[in-house]
């Protein structure tokens, strides 16, 4: 169950890199303006709080990656647990004021996680 457990963590991690990479340099390119559904004006306006918000995601992905790497292995199931948390409530929130797929594609893995690390 760990490898299935880091596997998680490990794809949550590269999910979170992926959306700072998005948010951080695709933000007004055509393909974020088709992922984000926006315009390029919206785009150019809130370029900067997108950047913003994709480095916020790799802090995000450096937290899952440090639990992963830490050598003792009870505290880096103490990182994954904040670490997903993190994810799980920021994934909600981000359903409950953006789009519902923001639920779906980020807080539902981290739960996913959660969950196998509370059944260990």
């Amino acid at each position: 169950m760990t490898t299935t457990i880091n596997l998680i963590v490990a794809l949550v991690g590269v999910l979170h890199i992926v959306f700072a990479y998005m948010e951080m340099v695709l933000w007004t390119k055509p393909f974020g303006l088709k992922a984000f559904r926006q315009s390029k004006e919206q785009a150019r306006a809130s370029a900067k709080l997108a950047q913003n918000q994709g480095l916020y995601n790799l802090f995000l992905a450096a937290g899952l990656l440090w639990s992963l790497l830490h050598p003792a292995p009870d505290v880096g199931v103490q990182l994954q647990i904040f670490f997903l948390g993190c994810v799980v409530v920021a994934g909600l929130f981000g359903g409950w004021t953006v789009s519902k797929n923001i639920a779906l594609i980020q807080a539902l893995p981290a739960a996913i996680g959660l969950g196998l690390i509370a059944l260990m």
